[in-house]
């Protein structure tokens, strides 16, 4: 593994003279050119976690390891590790292309050697021939590439993003998201990226590391993070969802306090669960045509979203609202017409209460 964290902990005294864990035994891996990406509300400790693998901030216990050392004791000046924050922090009375090799220029390389790796950093974050302006001629979207080549042209072992994308308009976030993805991959070296924005997280991760209040809730995949949420709160933070309590018997179908039933594959698992449904999971069919698990009720609501329409059907049977994504087909549904909603029920995930 390039990084391991080992049950780091950091604690703040609040002006009430209380504390706050913002660290609480938080263990983690960051593979060989890996992008990994800590996830989660304002508060939930990820900037920490980020700010002590950098240096900025010490622990008070536990472990950062990189390729098998303890770096806990190195400032941060000696780490492989560089830092694209927010802010861009460019030099405003400096060149791009000094901007870029400022870092080199510290250490005493000569001239040639680091507006030869100047220009190829520049080239590698598409602003080739970029070089001689000044950052104030420079866009949003440019001036991030130029912090994102500052950052690589030393050759660290871990890259640490702290939202980076974030003060960009969306159209040009979109963009950086893919080229960050693609530039991970050129150059071969670890991300750490720090987002709270699920779309970026998605788009860009290996893995994701979601965390609450000081703690690691789940680590996995995108898709594993997304299809198979391992807490309650994990499934309300990713994306839209539909969630209903019910109670299991590790057979049959759950059912809700209401006797909706819902069909599932999650076999054995019973007493009370929450029972997790997509919106994009969900299809809106005619009553009459809907087979025997569909789930009849009345539309509620409709918002049109450009290519989506969503819709909250309430269920005959009582309980929530369930919001249903679909395709705008050109033909919206009044509101009151009767519905079913369709499933597959390898798409009904359940969490077991408490989680």
């Amino acid at each position: 593994m390039a990084l391991e964290i080992r049950q780091a902990k950091r604690a703040f005294a609040t002006p009430e003279g209380g504390e706050v864990r913002a660290l609480d035994d938080v263990s983690l891996s960051v593979g060989d050119n890996e992008f990994v990406t800590l996830l989660g509300p304002s508060g939930c400790g990820k900037t920490t976690l980020l700010r002590a693998i950098a240096g900025f901030e010490d622990l008070d216990g536990g472990a950062i390891l990189l390729d098998g050392a303890d770096i806990r004791r190195m400032p941060p000046f000696r780490r492989p590790v560089n830092t694209v924050f927010q802010s861009y922090a460019l030099f405003s009375h400096m060149s791009v292309a000094r901007n870029v090799a400022y870092s080199l220029e510290v250490a005493g390389v000569d001239k040639a050697e680091r507006a030869k790796r100047a220009d190829e950093m520049l080239d590698l974050v598409g602003l080739g021939g970029m070089g001689a302006r000044k950052p104030s001629q420079l866009s949003g979207g440019q001036k991030q590439r130029v912090a994102l080549a500052r950052a690589l042209i030393g050759r660290p072992k871990i890259l640490l993003l702290d939202e980076p994308l974030s003060a960009l308009d969306r159209q040009i976030r979109q963009q950086m998201q893919i080229e960050l993805k693609t530039l991970q991959h050129e150059v071969g070296v670890s991300f750490v990226f720090v987002t709270h924005d699920q779309e970026e997280a998605l788009t860009m991760s290996d893995r994701i590391v979601v965390m609450r209040a000081g703690q690691v809730e789940q680590i996995g995949t995108p898709r594993d993070i997304y299809r198979h949420p391992e807490t309650r709160f994990v499934a309300e933070f990713i994306g839209e969802t539909n969630m209903v309590e019910v109670v299991a018997d590790g057979v049959g179908p759950v059912k809700t306090a209401e006797g909706l039933e819902l069909q599932h594959e999650t076999k054995g698992v019973s007493g009370a669960c929450v029972a997790v449904l997509r919106p994009s999971d969900l299809a809106l069919t005619d009553p009459g045509s809907a087979p025997d698990h569909g789930i009849a009720g009345k539309v509620t609501q409709e918002v049109y979203l450009g290519a989506d329409l969503h819709y909250w059907v309430q269920p005959d049977a009582g309980g929530p609202a369930w919001r249903v994504t679909a395709r705008d087909r050109g033909t919206d549904l009044d509101i009151g017409s009767p519905v079913a909603l369709t499933y597959d029920p390898a798409d009904v995930h359940l969490i077991r209460e408490g989680m």
